[in-house]
């Protein structure tokens, strides 16, 4: 099992994604993580249908953290823990560029064509809707954490769950990130074949929630594997 198991108890599964495995869906023949859980889940309880509840989801390329609900009540819980900004995720990134601010926000809309998110320039939103209905407001914020050479280490967290948001949102700022093939721009795919960076450098590193049951606080952190965080001392 590709699918690295982090913590599980009766409620919940924390598990390790990493970068190349798709959460979901990956397509006949081929791995997923929903599907190595399921199975797992299967073998421990003989002759039970496995419950596996998808609270969110990484990018194929992506890696880090996620949790997923070992029952419907569980699911429920975690999902408005969602929703309401409860179930808390920060993303480490390295993107191609010098970063000017030290902390910054992202204000996007974004619009879903052939499998891309695309950024639709706007005023504001009331301009975005009325001229596309389709465009959904993506934000982000973000922390310098370093520099070195043409890279730069950020923090991200979003106040949205888009669609490849990081992914677009930095892209269309003007630092992709390292490794990113369908959102990077011609230099940052020079230097990624350069330094043999294979996925997009952007992993879910923290994940705290509430547990579904005991109300208790969970927290859990990731080191990020892709080898092109190795430029950078991650605490």
């Amino acid at each position: 099992m590709q699918t690295q198991i982090v913590y599980e108890d009766e409620a919940v599964l924390v598990i390790r994604k990493p970068a190349g495995l798709a959460t979901e869906s990956a397509g006949i023949g081929q791995k997923d993580v929903v599907s190595e859980l399921k199975n797992y889940v299967a073998k421990k309880n003989p002759g039970k249908m496995p419950y596996l509840g998808i609270v969110h989801r990484l990018d194929q390329p992506v890696e880090g953290l996620l949790v997923f609900a070992k029952t419907k009540k569980a699911a429920e819980n975690l999902t408005a823990q969602l929703g309401k900004g409860m179930l808390k995720k920060e993303y480490l990134a390295v993107v191609c560029g010098k970063v000017p601010e030290n902390t910054g926000r992202l204000v996007d809309y974004l619009i879903k064509v052939n499998g891309m998110a695309v950024v639709k320039d706007a005023a504001d939103a009331q301009v975005k809707q009325a001229a596309d209905p389709q465009a959904k407001k993506a934000v982000l914020t973000y922390t310098k954490k370093a520099e070195t050479g043409r890279l730069t280490l950020l923090a991200v967290q979003i106040e949205t769950g888009r669609f490849h948001q990081i992914r677009a949102q930095l892209s269309h700022a003007g630092f992709p990130i390292l490794g990113d093939e369908k959102y990077g721009s011609e230099e940052s795919k020079e230097l990624s074949r350069e330094k043999k960076i294979r996925f997009t450098a952007l992993c879910a590193a923290s994940l705290s929630f509430r547990h579904p049951v005991t109300g208790k606080t969970m927290a859990f952190t990731q080191t990020p594997q892709n080898p092109a965080f190795a430029d950078f001392a991650i605490e």
